[in-house]
């Protein structure tokens, strides 16, 4: 067991990020349970650094978790934040597929919490069911974003920048954007297209090109998706939307949460 800033005691490994380690641990002073991000000084891409700033920046946001610390020793980096509960990705393994109710609550939650990120000017470029994780209180149903590795800001002071090709795919392989397969630039409207792709993976179960290994084939899948009659209209048409934003465009968050919203009325 290790102790970092002489209070934070790492108990276990609980998973990994982008270029990081994460633990639980708690605070030896106050017993508070945390989760602590550990990155090697040595790590070429230092990302961890970055990621707290991001934190920082987006503090008192909804759906965001607090740093309590950030330093380092003679080896890591160290980044503590509140521990959370269960990612989604985790209480999917255990019930293999969501009810289309579920799906559609748990996408109006993610919608203004990617809202708010983007009002900051912030892009977080790796949506996928590992990086959304449930409140540790209990009768508290908010959902948590994390992992900031790639997050970027899609602003140069008061300016959107402008689109360019990028060098490879940026996130994840299967919530990738389409934009992402064809090395552009991503923004706002790519965070709510992986997010459509997690959707329809929590309602299916699974995704069909998740076991494809040829890249041309992954992309054709992903764009002949609209054409799933087992995917509900709802979520084709979130797609289909977000699909259709340009590079640049503020994406109607208000629109697409309301559509959640009537249908979950309907269910």
């Amino acid at each position: 067991m290790y102790i970092a800033s002489n209070k934070y005691l790492l108990t276990e490994k609980i998973g990994g990020g982008s270029f990081g380690t994460i633990y639980k641990g708690h605070n030896t002073r106050t017993n508070e349970m945390v989760a602590v991000k550990v990155e090697p000084i040595n790590n070429a891409y230092n990302l961890l650094k970055n990621e707290t700033r991001i934190y920082q920046y987006l503090t008192n946001t909804v759906g965001i978790p607090n740093i309590k610390w950030y330093g380092k020793d003679d080896t890591n980096y160290y980044m503590v934040i509140n521990l959370l509960g269960d990612s989604l990705q985790s209480i999917k393994n255990k019930k293999d597929s969501f009810s289309l109710k579920l799906v559609l609550q748990i996408g109006f939650q993610i919608i203004f919490i990617l809202k708010s990120i983007h009002e900051k000017g912030l892009v977080h470029r790796d949506i996928k069911p590992d990086n959304f994780l449930l409140s540790n209180e209990k009768n508290k149903k908010q959902i948590y974003i994390i992992d900031f590795g790639f997050c970027k800001s899609f602003m140069n002071g008061d300016d959107h920048i402008e689109i360019k090709k990028t060098n490879s795919l940026i996130g994840s392989l299967t919530y990738a954007s389409l934009n992402s397969h064809n090395y552009l630039e991503l923004s706002r409207r790519d965070d709510l297209e992986s997010l459509g792709y997690m959707l329809i993976y929590l309602y299916k179960g699974q995704l069909e090109w998740q076991k494809m290994e040829d890249i041309k084939l992954i992309i054709n899948t992903k764009q002949k998706i609209l054409y799933d009659k087992e995917i509900p209209i709802v979520l084709c048409n979130y797609l289909k939307y977000v699909r259709s934003l340009e590079f640049q465009e503020t994406p109607n968050y208000i629109l697409l949460s309301d559509t959640f919203k009537r249908e979950i009325e309907l269910l």
